[in-house]
């Protein structure tokens, strides 16, 4: 099913009826400030499995997920004080930043380093659904791995309605990955060029 959620102003009511899916297991495709992100329950192996299944994905390569905030942040991973002004400075935004992995962290989620990947994205229905469901939720493109990511909600629905519980549908997206960035042992290694501006790296 699709759910329209209104972007700059989240209804409770229908990101709580997202949150119940999550809850029960469910796969959902929902908007973020670059691409549509297909994601789950980060404590839901089920839910994980399922997603590898739809991308295609090779499962030595872990997904990133969404966090709420700094504060959730600093449950999942380990933040220093240089990780932590550049968090500050740039999150929420269109980054996905790879830290050392908290023990919290399940291990399908961690790569063979014991990294992860972290977003907090300048989206209040994603921000929200996070807040709600209370823990992280996987984040990865919503798309065949390989593939263009797809920007319309609409034709999201059409090509993956059968493969997920639920579409989020909260406008057209930017239709382009985040820019993924290594804070590991205090220094800065850009990993993907994406969205967002880089210029701030030396």
């Amino acid at each position: 099913m699709r759910l329209k959620i209104n972007p700059d102003n989240p209804q409770l009511r229908l990101v709580r009826h997202v949150v119940d899916c999550l809850k029960q297991g469910g796969v959902v495709i929902y908007p973020t400030d670059t691409t549509y992100g297909l994601g789950c329950d980060i404590f839901n192996r089920k839910g994980v499995r399922k997603i590898y299944q739809i991308k295609q994905r090779d499962p030595r390569k872990p997904f990133s997920f969404i966090c709420s905030d700094l504060a959730e942040v600093a449950s999942y991973a380990q933040v220093s004080n240089f990780a932590f002004r550049i968090l500050k400075r740039h999150l929420p935004g269109p980054y996905t930043f790879v830290l050392e992995a908290a023990k919290t962290v399940p291990d399908a989620l961690t790569t063979r380093q014991k990294t992860v990947g972290i977003r907090i994205p300048d989206n209040g229905v994603s921000r929200m659904i996070v807040q709600e469901l209370g823990h992280p939720l996987v984040t990865t493109s919503a798309n065949i791995s390989g593939q263009n990511a797809i920007q319309d909600p609409e034709v999201i629905d059409e090509r993956m309605e059968r493969m997920v519980d639920m579409v989020v549908d909260g406008g057209v997206s930017m239709g382009v990955e985040s820019s993924v960035i290594s804070l590991i042992d205090d220094r800065i290694e850009v990993l993907r060029e994406g969205a967002g501006d880089l210029s701030w790296i030396d």
